[in-house]
């Protein structure tokens, strides 16, 4: 069931009520029930797949609890192989079986290799990291295990964030499923503004953004670099504005009922470097992969300080090769295919040198004055958001091929339109060739301006707050005119499935 159907204009509102009006003795019941009805609701079958790692991890931290030394480690072994097992079957089964029919066939050598005809069961990959988490946690000493069965598959099954995150730590919402969550006005209030926020920003701004997105990446050679310089960074805040607003629904549709889910996003394009960036970027993932991958590699291989500085520079090599071997992972973690490698690649080469960066970069005089400064300030942005954009070129294509032809005709075509641009009708004919009417485009670019406006102001001088104490009359015309603006000139079309729904 995704957010922006019917369906979920029905079920929410629904459980919600029964949600209150249950005993709060049986309502972590309720939610599982009703976290079984909106994940069975996409292919009902999976829900045993999903019901099978729940039982392995639920056991596995009881034995990793009440174990000791190696046999501590076998649980937790047994849950990790599970989990990435399940994950490594449904996701990379048959990426690995292409790739080695591939490179047997450059050594002449042909075999037929069977492959798997299952589609990915949805937020598969989400709802395993989640479960991972739990029995390192328990592992660690961190969490003590859940006893109580229907807490835990709850605690995996939390319907709000099943499908796309946040991916949530268990000490941040296992103690919540036992906490009494009365019927709460501000609750209500602010999370209904939150997924009304959050759906404006798929329907309106996403979704209508796809159109052009999709039509110059599906065919890319029927066009030339104008197209794919915006087609580029239309995608950015295509994908920002899916995502986040997945997560604006997410978090708000939790806090209606009284839980709180981390943040996830934190106006990620405006980061100063690339290592801010992914500070604001899926923070939920980012953290993860930090201190689950990251950190016990540090760890693991560590030969004297961990930390490189100015006058001991020699972990900085070892930090740097952990720190690419990381986001290479988490670009596999993204889809099984070579671009989303690529892209994790260079988002880890970036890290790292941004870390080198930072460890040796020269204070020259003239970056303490204010005009450098400000330069400095502004092309560290310039960088970083570059770094980003051509990074998701990899990201959006549907294979490497296709993401190095978009790159290398990023300029085809450039000069001439630039030349020309000023006379009439070569900008409404460059944007009507990706799918636009020119009045839509506008709007859309309204839109999307209207976003990063609203949640850069947030930031600065709390808008949320000042909107809150402002006129009952003031904050019902704008509720009215955000629902009118979403219901009626949004994109309600079938297909456009939340971006992060196929990972």
């Amino acid at each position: 069931m995704s957010f922006d159907s019917i369906q979920f204009l029905i079920f929410f509102p629904v459980v919600t009520v029964l949600y209150f009006a249950t005993p709060a003795a049986l309502r972590w019941a309720l939610l599982l029930v009703a976290s079984c009805v909106f994940y069975m609701a996409f292919v009902p079958i999976y829900i045993l797949i999903l019901g099978a790692t729940i039982v392995v991890d639920y056991f596995a931290g009881l034995a990793i609890a009440e174990a000791a030394g190696r046999r501590r480690r076998a649980f937790l072994l047994l849950s990790l192989v599970a989990n990435l097992g399940t994950l490594a079957v449904f996701k990379y089964y048959n990426f690995f079986i292409e790739n080695v029919t591939g490179a047997l066939d450059l050594m002449h050598l042909h075999v037929s290799l069977p492959l798997l005809g299952m589609a990915l069961p949805i937020g598969l990959s989400f709802h395993t990291f989640q479960a991972m988490s739990y029995t390192i946690e328990v592992y660690r000493g961190n969490q003590a295990p859940e006893r109580h069965f229907g807490i835990y598959a709850l605690y995996v099954m939390f319907y709000p964030q099943l499908v796309a995150g946040p991916i949530e730590r268990p000490q941040q919402l296992l103690p919540q499923f036992y906490a009494r969550h009365d019927f709460n006005y501000e609750n209500v209030r602010n999370g209904l503004q939150q997924m009304a926020w959050g759906f404006f920003k798929k329907c309106v701004v996403a979704d209508r953004l796809a159109v052009g997105v999709n039509t110059v990446f599906q065919n890319h050679r029927d066009f030339q670099g104008p197209q794919f310089i915006l087609a580029t960074l239309l995608f950015a805040v295509q994908i920002y504005s899916d995502f986040s607003g997945y997560t604006d629904i997410a978090l708000g549709s939790a806090k209606v009922m009284g839980f709180d889910l981390m943040r996830n996003f934190n106006n990620p394009y405006f980061a100063a470097n690339i290592t801010e960036f992914w500070q604001r970027w899926h923070i939920s993932l980012s953290t993860w992969f930090r201190d689950y991958v990251f950190m016990p590699l540090i760890w693991t291989w560590r030969r004297g300080p961990i930390m490189p500085t100015r006058s001991n520079p020699r972990p900085l090599l070892r930090m740097s090769l952990f720190i690419t071997i990381t986001m290479l992972l988490c670009g596999l973690w993204h889809g099984a295919s070579w671009n989303y490698v690529v892209w994790g690649g260079i988002q880890g080469v970036a890290l790292a040198v941004h870390r080198v960066w930072t460890i040796f970069k020269p204070s020259y005089s003239w970056m303490k004055r204010p005009a450098g400064g400000f330069l400095g300030n502004l092309s560290s942005h310039a960088l970083t958001l570059g770094v980003v954009l051509l990074s998701l070129i990899f990201f959006r294509a549907h294979t490497t091929a296709d993401a190095l032809y978009v790159m290398s005709h990023l300029f085809s075509g450039l000069g001439s339109f630039l030349k020309n641009c000023l006379r009439s009708g070569v900008i409404s004919q460059t944007v009507g060739a990706m799918g636009f009417y020119r009045e839509e485009f506008i709007f859309s670019m309204a839109a999307a301006a209207f976003m990063f406006a609203v949640e850069f102001l947030n930031e600065r001088v709390n808008l949320r707050l000042r909107f809150e104490r402002s006129h009952v009359v003031l904050r019902w015309a704008a509720y009215y005119v955000l629902i009118g603006v979403t219901v009626f000139y949004g994109s309600h079309s079938v297909t456009q499935q939340f971006i992060y729904f196929q990972f």
